[in-house]
């Protein structure tokens, strides 16, 4: 078995393997966990990151028992090893290039954005139907015609595809993604993707339902009952 065969059946492994709600956490993980190395902390225990994180200390070990846990009984964690292991599971050393697809606002503000640079992914381009703004760069990166993204992405071996498209556009563009050979799709377009086949992953984000989650928030503290209400 190849290297290539080997990392897709360990990756198709995690997936099955690895509950979604786990993998959401990884990410959380990764962030305290950076911003401990860089207090020049060593070591931490379970019931500490518990406090920090608002996880608690036995969540905390089975999410990382998924993994083959990385801990010893009694002394805690490593952070800079465990650090590394969780940049490793969240592909952060892998250096995946990525395209933005459409170039409005939210796209604009993504180019601009060094979150991606910060967790090994490297920008390339932007593409858009607007005439007026290809051929230009924004904010370093150069602007493509829309027309020209199959082959782009096929030229530069593109790992990830970011739609900041109208929802009208964003299974097309979506479909041209993945016929190109970009394996993640990371889509803001307001809709959720309804692509047949094929082997990639989607990350649908919807900025309203994080605002309404919010609100539902707000609102439930609002309708607490004070200690001297009666039940």
């Amino acid at each position: 078995m190849d290297k290539n065969q080997s990392t897709q059946r360990a990756a198709e492994t995690t997936r099955t393997a690895v509950p979604a709600a786990v993998i959401k956490r990884l990410p959380r993980y990764h962030r305290f966990l950076g911003e401990l190395l860089r207090e020049g902390r060593g070591r931490i225990s379970s019931a500490e990151l518990s406090k920090i994180m608002g996880v608690t200390a036995s969540q905390i070990r089975q999410d990382l028992n998924c993994f083959g846990g990385f801990g010893q009984q009694g002394y805690g964690y490593n952070i800079e090893y465990l650090y590394g292991k969780i940049s490793e599971l969240l592909g952060v050393n892998e250096a995946y290039r990525a395209v933005i697809v459409g170039a409005g606002n939210l796209g604009k503000a993504l180019a601009a954005s060094r979150m991606f640079e910060r967790r090994g992914v490297k920008k390339l381009a932007l593409f858009d139907v607007d005439k007026s703004i290809i051929g230009t760069k924004i904010y370093g990166l150069p602007v493509y015609s829309i027309d020209d993204l199959h082959d782009f992405c096929t030229e530069n071996s593109v790992d990830i595809g970011v739609l900041t498209v109208p929802k009208e556009a964003a299974n097309s563009v979506a479909t041209t993604l993945v016929l190109a050979g970009v394996r993640g799709i990371w889509n803001y377009a307001s809709t959720e993707l309804t692509l047949g086949g094929g082997n990639v992953a989607i990350e649908n984000i919807h900025l309203g339902d994080s605002l309404m989650t919010l609100c539902y928030e707000i609102k439930s503290q609002g309708e607490m009952p004070s200690d001297g209400d009666e039940e």
